[in-house]
């Protein structure tokens, strides 16, 4: 599964325009009063107004090598998220490891280099090396609904997890993190997990699929 494009809801457009092209050096497609739009290699991020928007936790592909440059990077422009007091954190069963940092909106977002992915270079880190949007979590109240809406348009598989409380769905190159909101926070914080909106189109065995997450539960909006 590949993340084409992707649309979050802001209150802060502005500041969000500032911290994506100034903080992390992301070409501005386009910018409006309402919208700005960033290429993240693979991958198209949009932001939308919305008076009354709330956080989201999204993942962004980085070469499997390079997380330790990728940390002193951020950290010569940001605070990371830690867990204790480690600011790389090592999620084995994934073969893959991972940063964390707050945007303007305090949206939790992740560097993750997946080792399993084999996408190693000799290039220095920058911005250039994010490669892909490859999660967007999910926070829904009925894990196996959300799941079996996904499955009933497309062949998607489980990745990781179960119907309980977290389940990952799709593959490493592109996963809905989809997690019980009313029993689990998002990780490394804690922070509170709203069930907030999105719009993405993805590709899934060459195939193209445009999907909504509103009100809490996913819809097919196109295939």
């Amino acid at each position: 599964m590949k993340i084409k494009e992707i649309k979050l809801y802001t209150s802060k457009i502005k500041a969000q325009a500032e911290f994506y092209s100034q903080v992390l050096g992301l070409p501005i497609i386009k910018q409006s009063d309402r919208q700005v739009s960033f290429q993240i290699g693979n991958s198209m991020l949009y932001f939308e107004y919305l008076k009354t928007a709330t956080p989201y936790h999204f993942a962004i592909n980085i070469p499997a090598n390079k997380e330790d440059e990728a940390l002193k990077w951020l950290k010569s422009r940001l605070a990371i998220l830690k867990d204790g007091q480690d600011e790389i954190i090592n999620f084995t069963a994934w073969n893959a490891k991972a940063i964390y940092f707050y945007d303007e909106d305090k949206n939790i977002v992740e560097l993750i280099a997946r080792k399993n992915l084999k996408n190693a270079t000799d290039h220095s880190f920058g911005s250039e090396q994010f490669l892909e949007i490859s999660e967007i979590g999910v926070a829904t109240t009925n894990i196996e609904s959300e799941f079996n809406t996904l499955r009933s348009f497309m062949d998607i598989p489980i990745f990781d997890g179960g119907f309980g409380n977290f389940c990952a769905v799709g593959d490493e190159s592109g996963l809905f993190i989809l997690i019980n909101r009313e029993n689990k926070d998002w990780y490394p914080t804690l922070d509170k997990a709203f069930p907030s909106a999105f719009e993405l189109k993805l590709s899934q065995q060459e195939k193209i699929y445009e999907i909504e997450f509103k009100s809490g539960k996913i819809e097919i909006l196109s295939t």
